[in-house]
């Protein structure tokens, strides 16, 4: 099967790159957002991830896509609900830590960029014959860092990534230096307990941190 890829892909991609840094939160209190989002763009960040892996991830979702001058994306999309819970939330874009056939077909249907997931070249092969050729590499750290990314552009060099996984800000730098990464996606910006804990300030310094390594 070859799927077509929504046609908003190629400036989600550019605006990606524009930060070069993508947070990724799980949401247990959708209320918490407004100020989440606040803190990183007070940082320097205007895009974020919210992950399906709370019951208030579409409305985190939705409150996120609200906030003016963030680029909002789904993550952790395994089905097809929730790619279109994802559309209906206002999420830019969407993204999963695997290549599935028909999450790809779906959110090409519903026009939703889709960013997906692999950990191999064989994974990466079928994610480019599905049409997609800018992918999430995941667990990034644990697959090989940026000496595995280096070895698949050579094989792949069309194909552009989005790594997340074991990435920090001390490890960023040595991501972001790989020229096929468009941006790098962490929870360690934005972790789950600095949120609950309305740890705001902090969130902001390390957005602010990684936006000046991304530079």
């Amino acid at each position: 099967m070859t799927a077509l890829v929504s046609p908003r892909t190629e400036a989600v991609v550019a605006a990606l790159g524009q930060g070069r840094v993508l947070p990724l939160a799980s949401v247990e209190d959708a209320a918490l957002v407004g100020e989440l989002c606040a803190a990183l763009l007070e940082g320097g960040i205007s895009c974020i991830e919210i992950a399906f892996r709370t019951a208030a991830a579409a409305d985190a979702l939705a409150r996120a896509a609200a906030v003016e001058g963030m680029l909002v994306g789904a993550g952790t999309v395994l089905t097809a609900e929730q790619a279109r819970a994802a559309v209906e939330a206002g999420a830019a874009f969407a993204v999963a830590p695997g290549a599935d056939d028909e999450i790809v077909e779906v959110c090409a249907g519903l026009g939703l960029p889709f960013f997906p997931g692999i950990a191999t070249p064989t994974e990466l092969g079928h994610a480019v014959r599905l049409g997609c050729t800018t992918v999430k590499v995941f667990p990034a750290g644990t697959v090989g860092g940026p000496a595995f990314l280096r070895a698949v552009s050579a094989t792949f060099p069309q194909v552009r990534f989005i790594p997340t996984g074991g990435i920090d800000g001390g490890s960023l730098a040595s991501y972001l230096a790989v020229p096929s990464v468009v941006a790098c996606g962490g929870s360690w910006i934005c972790e789950s307990s600095l949120i609950r804990e309305r740890r705001f300030d902090e969130i902001a310094q390390r957005a602010r941190a990684a936006a000046e390594a991304a530079r």
